[in-house]
């Protein structure tokens, strides 16, 4: 058996908020440059993803993948946590 490689895409981002029932709010920031100055600057986008056990928590970095829409605002969904957030 030969394994599948995932043709969807995978970003990691810090989860801004839990306040919805089944989904969370990630920020996702990326490093480009600017294409006349040569500058590094960071651009970032929040995306809705599905939290189905409502397990994640704001503060954690967390990897979501691409999956079919959700809803009108979902089509990400959580698939590991990659790092708690530190407890204050």
């Amino acid at each position: 058996m030969s394994e599948q490689k995932s043709l969807s895409r995978v970003l990691e981002g810090r989860v801004t908020s839990n306040k919805m029932d089944k989904t969370v709010t990630v920020l996702v920031e990326r490093r480009v440059t600017h294409p006349l100055y040569g500058k590094i600057i960071v651009q970032s986008k929040k995306y809705h993803a599905h939290d189905e056990t409502n397990q994640y928590n704001e503060g954690d970095l967390v990897a979501i993948e691409e999956t079919r829409p959700v809803s009108k605002t979902k089509s990400w969904a959580v698939i590991r946590l990659i790092e708690a957030s530190r407890a204050i």
